[in-house]
């Protein structure tokens, strides 16, 4: 499905939508496609923004709990007991299988379509190596204006903001940091003007970032801060989560 997908009038609940992206319960293709609409529709990324808000407050009230040790032992009794069990059945009649030539005729185009399957996965597949990540952050303060929705796309190496509400002012500009635990806030560039706009990253910004962190917004002298550290009011923040 792509993004043109949605802007179809009858593309159903926008709402919805925002929610189930926010949730993280829509399947890839959609997902990719929700993620390209933000960018291209201010109303719809107000939507995602709002969810985002409003669902925030439930993972402070679950913390993360580490299973038992003997879960997963569990689970897989549950699983496979009954395959366990049928496994000399199994055996048995395995054996009649070495005489019959129909078998062997079976096993040889079986492993004609593996190693067919095997030669196409690089070109059906991405790079092992490329990430998959997906990160979203609303952005805003108590005693400011401003609101940005940013979601860092780890594949594109890249972090799309959309710009919901407040203004710079004239001769200003907002510049991005990140903040990771108690350590210095780092710039990640001063953010253009416009609705929708995207900031490349360095790769030790995309190895921090993949872990989580908080983006902060300030106001700073047109191009930037000329300290390397935020100068003027931080006028948005917000954690990044994964989708």
């Amino acid at each position: 499905m792509s993004p043109t997908d949605y802007q179809d009038p009858e593309r159903g609940d926008d709402d919805m939508l925002a929610a189930e992206y926010v949730m993280g319960v829509l399947p890839a293709q959609e997902r990719q496609a929700a993620a390209s609409l933000i960018e291209m529709d201010v109303e719809f990324a107000r939507l995602v923004d709002a969810w985002e808000v409003r669902l925030a407050p439930l993972g402070e009230v679950y913390p993360e709990i580490e299973p038992p040790a003997g879960v997963k032992a569990a689970i897989d009794r549950r699983l496979f007991a009954h395959s366990a069990a049928s496994a000399a059945d199994a055996m048995h009649a395995r054996a009649g299988l070495w005489e019959s030539l129909a078998f062997w005729r079976a096993l040889a185009a079986v492993a004609v379509a593996a190693l067919a399957i095997f030669i196409a996965i690089p070109y059906l597949s991405p790079p092992a190596g490329s990430p998959a990540i997906r990160l979203v952050a609303s952005l805003a303060a108590a005693d400011s204006d401003v609101r940005y929705l940013a979601v860092y796309d780890a594949a594109a190496h890249e972090v799309g903001l959309s710009h919901l509400a407040g203004q710079r002012g004239q001769g200003k500009d907002f510049e991005l940091w990140m903040i990771e635990g108690k350590s210095a806030p780092v710039s990640m560039g001063v953010i253009p003007s416009g609705p929708a706009v995207h900031i490349e990253l360095t790769p030790a910004l995309q190895r921090k970032l993949a872990q989580g962190a908080v983006l902060a917004i300030s106001l700073e002298p047109a191009g930037g801060s000329p300290t390397g550290q935020p100068t003027g009011p931080v006028v948005a923040t917000g954690d990044l989560k994964s989708i």
